[in-house]
């Protein structure tokens, strides 16, 4: 159900920036719906795309360390090619944990479809999970550059896997994961943007959207998947 709220709200909401010091709240239903209509006002290509597709799913991950392997095997490759290696992955580790995980060997990783590099960054996860040198239940206590700066001391974990995790999995309103080709391809098309912007251009664009530039992220992998036909998942 889509909640109204007075525009004149939705951009104030929109213009007020918290501190780097603070722990912004995650998402929910109204405050995406807030976004929404934010980022409505604020920009028309992104009220075009909610007026013609309907708005974007609140796509969302459990916050775990399935959520981060997937993230892992996404690296790089289609949505349904990690989808299918992390479906594999689950078939032999149930329940899926750290634990668990660290007793598959090498073999079995390679079997699941994992590269070599991607077994050593899923069984390093594991190790600094287990091990308690990574404490996911501490993230969502943290500003979104202190979680992002915890994530990223595991090995195989850069700025865009970081980022991923903290939209979907901490639900973070203001993030804009640089590098994502789905949402720099969904952004050059709707901008209209002839040359091959560089990612500094791109990132300048969806910085006029704070602090919903992980609404706008949504919006923008929505236009992604419907203007290619492509039914939009569960989850991102």
């Amino acid at each position: 159900m889509k909640v109204q709220i007075p525009l004149a709200t939705a951009s104030a909401q929109a213009d007020h920036r918290k501190p780097e010091t603070a722990v912004p709240p995650a998402l929910t239903p109204l405050t995406f719906s807030a976004g929404l209509q934010a980022l409505a006002v604020r920009d028309d290509d992104l009220a075009r795309v909610v007026a013609q597709y309907g708005p974007p799913p609140l796509w969302r991950r459990k916050a775990s360390f399935a959520t981060l392997v997937r993230i892992i095997l996404e690296q790089q490759v289609s949505l349904a090619s990690a989808r299918a290696a992390f479906d594999r992955l689950a078939a032999v580790v149930a329940p899926f944990s750290a634990a668990r995980f660290r007793r598959l060997d090498e073999g079995a990783l390679r079997r699941a479809g994992l590269t070599r590099q991607k077994s050593v960054y899923t069984r390093d996860l594991a190790e600094a999970i287990a091990t308690g040198r990574l404490r996911l239940n501490t993230l969502p206590d943290m500003t979104d550059v202190e979680a992002r700066q915890a994530l990223m001391q595991i090995r195989g974990i850069g700025p865009w896997s970081a980022d991923i995790y903290l939209l979907l999995a901490l639900k973070r309103p203001d993030i804009w994961p640089r590098g994502d080709l789905a949402l720099n391809s969904a952004l050059k098309s709707l901008k209209n943007l002839k040359d091959s912007p560089s990612e500094a251009t791109l990132a300048a664009i969806a910085d006029r959207w704070r602090p919903w530039r992980a609404v706008a992220a949504r919006i923008l992998w929505h236009y992604y998947l419907s203007t290619r036909g492509q039914p939009a998942p569960d989850d991102m």
